[in-house]
């Protein structure tokens, strides 16, 4: 049995593994080998996808089994995907967050052994997001010597992109969704200058990039930015209206997830 926030954080990883699990569920049922097949990936491609989303039920089974009558339900979902290519380049982001999630999330457990597990399901959704990365899309394995922790509110910013709906007989779980973060153009080059899309002024905010362990300020101008020339990898981005390091409290939206080959 768990109890107070270990129980809540039990539940918040639960939370993200149903989503992984039907992400994978979802896309797997749609997209056949023929599919993948027509947008260029070799046959074991979606057989590697198979272990994955076995992965993901495993997870799901763990946290559930270790929570018992505690445990949260899955909710609904709706995922962007529309092709085996777009399924693919969604899967590296959503692993990414994964792993971010479990690295931000360890400082809170406080039973040894959830911590120990916990640590097991990072290593392996790393794993997840370095293939995807580098034999499927065909890129680096990794961002950098170092990887991103987010905290509570920042991943379930992101995952609740995709949620529709939940129970609501679910437990309670200590989160909150920020305001949408997005970029014009969707995909921007490093060095480039970019324009931000978020409910919210922008008139003496900041955008600050999460690249590993480390916190890049920029200062917002007409409601834009110029990223900065050296950024590889997957990098966060937040407004907030503060120079000093993000916290919930100064976050105004985001996080937006950012990719740099």
């Amino acid at each position: 049995m768990t109890t107070g926030i270990d129980t809540q954080l039990l539940n918040y990883a639960l939370t993200l593994e149903y989503l992984e699990e039907n992400f994978y569920a979802g896309a797997l049922s749609k997209f056949d080998a023929a599919a993948f097949e027509a947008d260029g990936f070799p046959p074991w491609v979606r057989s590697r996808f198979e272990q994955i989303y076995s992965h993901e039920q495993e997870h799901v089974s763990l946290l559930s089994g270790a929570l018992g009558s505690s445990a949260t339900k899955p909710c609904n979902y709706t995922f962007p995907y529309t092709d085996p290519k777009s399924f693919a380049a969604l899967s590296r982001i959503l692993e990414g967050v994964g792993v971010s999630a479990y690295l931000g999330a360890a400082t809170l457990i406080t039973n040894k052994a959830y911590l120990k597990a916990a640590g097991s399901i990072l290593s392996t959704e790393s794993r997840h997001s370095a293939w995807v990365s580098s034999a499927v899309d065909k890129d680096a394995a990794w961002s950098g010597p170092l990887d991103v922790p987010l905290d509570l509110d920042e991943v379930y910013s992101l995952a609740s992109e995709f949620i529709v709906f939940c129970p609501t007989s679910n437990p309670a779980i200590p989160v909150k969704a920020f305001p949408a973060l997005a970029f014009s153009p969707t995909a921007p080059t490093a060095g480039s200058t970019v324009t931000l899309k978020f409910n919210g002024n922008s008139v003496g905010n900041y955008v600050t990039l999460f690249v590993g362990l480390t916190q890049i300020i920029v200062p917002i101008a007409n409601e834009t930015i110029t990223l900065p020339a050296n950024l590889t990898g997957t990098v966060y981005a937040v407004v907030t209206n503060s120079t000093a390091m993000v916290t919930d409290d100064n976050t105004l939206a985001g996080p937006a997830v950012l990719v740099f080959p």
